[in-house]
């Protein structure tokens, strides 16, 4: 029993200094395998040589945190000043490990200096996701523009202090950009966002929506997928998306307010290659609209056929 004993020892001691000395090619191949979670909160605490081996730049060709998010239930705690630090951390971090290789970033609440720390030295990123960052301002987004002409997808949904000068900008400089999300909060009924996200910020709803969707029309062309939900664009704003964007497959107009069944079938004519577009057809409070004008509720519905007053 003794000797048994002293070969399993043996065996776990020579298995340990093997893990331990595995090539750094063997260690990026398992790494590779993990999700990023999984890196962060195992191997790269493990040892040195597999803390080196998380920083590897193949590695890092990606930077998703959006499943994170997605799949939590909104905390108060997300628009907190130390969370944007954390975030701003781990973006830095990843920026530097991509040695210039990054192509997708997908994240929630950075800053404007973590953004541009990454324009600057991410000359090849394709994807910019970054819903929900009160602090992300047309000041990083220029730099975005300028330094990152291989764009393809932008995803600026819920970020109030971005606004339709930084469309133009990425517009006329990238190019290959065929997916658009420009969502607000739902400002109809906020209701599902207080205590979650602060009031200040519920109240800074942007107010511009025919300028974002000027901009869109004149300096985006190629776009195929658009989202603007909860928009403040009226049927003039969608007339200059339609004009300026002729490849549009998917428009995405729900909790549109201020347009009618009539403006999007006015507005959407002669885009040819349109396959979906999801209207604004839900239930709104009257309260935001001065309906007493029609005398009844029922009469704006019939005047404007927009069944947005169906329960």
């Amino acid at each position: 029993m003794e000797n048994t004993g002293g070969e399993e020892g043996e065996t776990e001691s020579r298995l340990g200094h093997d893990w331990a000395e595995l090539t750094h090619e063997c260690l990026i191949n398992i790494l590779a395998r993990l999700t990023l979670e999984q890196r962060w909160l195992g191997p790269m605490l493990a040892c040195k040589s597999w803390m080196h081996a998380c920083k590897d730049s193949s590695l890092h060709s990606a930077f998703d945190l959006e499943t994170r998010f997605g799949s939590a239930i909104e905390s108060n705690r997300w628009w907190c000043a130390e969370f944007e630090r954390k975030v701003d951390s781990m973006l830095r971090s990843v920026v530097d490990w991509s040695d210039g290789s990054l192509t997708q970033i997908r994240i929630r609440h950075c800053s404007d200096q973590s953004l541009s720390f990454a324009a600057e030295r991410c000359p090849n990123l394709e994807v910019l996701s970054i819903k929900s960052c009160p602090h992300v301002t047309d000041t990083s987004m220029a730099m975005i523009a300028f330094r990152c002409p291989l764009l393809r997808e932008v995803d600026i949904s819920y970020c109030y202090e971005i606004s339709h000068e930084s469309l133009a900008l990425i517009g006329r400089n990238c190019p290959n950009l065929k997916i658009l999300k420009r969502n607000l909060l739902n400002w109809l009924d906020p209701s599902q966002h207080v205590g979650v996200v602060p009031d200040e910020y519920l109240n800074a709803c942007p107010q511009d929506g025919d300028s974002e969707a000027a901009a869109i029309g004149k300096s985006m062309p190629r776009l195929e997928h658009l989202e603007l939900r909860f928009s403040k664009l009226s049927a003039k704003g969608l007339v200059s998306i339609s004009e300026g964007c002729l490849n549009l497959e998917y428009l995405d107009l729900f909790g549109c307010a201020n347009l009618t069944s009539r403006d999007i079938a006015n507005g959407t004519t002669n885009l040819k290659n349109l396959k979906e577009v999801k209207r604004p057809n839900f239930y709104i409070p009257r309260s935001v609209f001065h309906t007493e004008r029609y005398g009844h509720w029922r009469l704006y519905d019939e005047r404007f056929q927009t069944d947005v007053f169906r329960i």
